[in-house]
């Protein structure tokens, strides 16, 4: 092996480790990676408690920092490895790993006063986002998004009609009951309806007459109803899916995007030659 096939080699092999979870070393990372993105949130909810803070604020900064320093290393290295780096810079996740280091450098130069340490803690707190990335090594978040994508105009259909239900409903509970029985306004009176179709009965509003709390009824059990059907459309797609092929892990190093068979050589989005 020469000088310039040196690089390349570990190059290759640490993109092998941080972007395809179907490698022994690969699933050791991510597993790595979940228990410090998980730690770490929980260091920054326990410092919000005030006796912790008192009691081991020193420890809890130097634990904050180790995350901070592992958390960029990350960073550096996904982007080192990566053929197309902007795309994953400017990508939702590559913004996202970015956001969770930053705040703890900016408190470095943002001191000036009681208002700046609140801007930094509250920015801090935009490290709990890192938990969004566990989706990445659940093994069946690649169905289940495929699942939704597929039924995403059912649903929105589904929407639409519950919508126009809750309108309808709310319209009809101001013109029943009126402002003098807490229906003040049309707006007021759709708000009640979310809360009851919903199931969530907040009972700050409620129907006094006997057609109003009819009508509260129906729509009490028309919510329970409605509470099921997404679940049905989307557990729906999911067994259709179920019965393909199973997919691949692998993440294309140029394009970053994943959902290949599993004896695909070459990326079928772009085109390139998967590793």
């Amino acid at each position: 092996m020469n000088s310039s096939e040196g690089p390349k080699h570990w190059k290759e092999r640490l993109y092998e480790i941080i972007f395809e979870a179907d490698t022994p070393a690969g699933k050791a990372f991510d597993i790595t990676l979940m228990i410090c993105i998980v730690s770490s949130v929980i260091v920054v909810i326990l410092e919000s408690v005030q006796e912790i803070k008192i009691l081991y604020g020193k420890a809890i900064v130097i634990i904050e920092w180790v995350f901070t320093i592992v958390f960029t290393i990350e960073y550096i290295a996904r982007v080192y490895v990566l053929a197309n780096k902007k795309k994953y810079i400017f990508s939702f996740f590559g913004i996202i790993d970015l956001l969770s280091v930053l705040p703890t450098y900016l408190g470095l130069f943002m001191t000036g006063g009681a208002h700046s340490l609140i801007v930094i803690r509250s920015l801090r707190l935009l490290r709990i986002f890192r938990v969004l990335k566990l989706a990445r090594f659940v093994g069946e978040s690649q169905n289940l998004m495929l699942a939704l994508k597929a039924s995403r105009f059912k649903i929105i259909v589904f929407l639409f009609t519950v919508l126009t239900s809750i309108v309808i409903s709310g319209t009809m509970m101001y013109l029943i009951e009126g402002p003098e029985n807490g229906f003040t306004s049309i707006p007021r009176s759709i708000y009640w309806a979310i809360v009851t179709m919903t199931t969530v009965g907040y009972g700050d509003i409620a129907p006094q007459t006997e057609v109003g709390q009819a009508l509260a009824s129906v729509i009490m059990i028309l919510g329970y109803g409605i509470i099921a059907v997404p679940t049905g459309i989307v557990s729906s797609e999911m067994i259709q899916l179920k019965q393909k092929e199973k997919l691949s892990t692998q993440v294309c190093q140029h394009c970053l995007k994943e959902g290949h068979d599993s004896d695909a050589e070459f990326c079928k989005y772009c085109g390139n030659k998967l590793n």
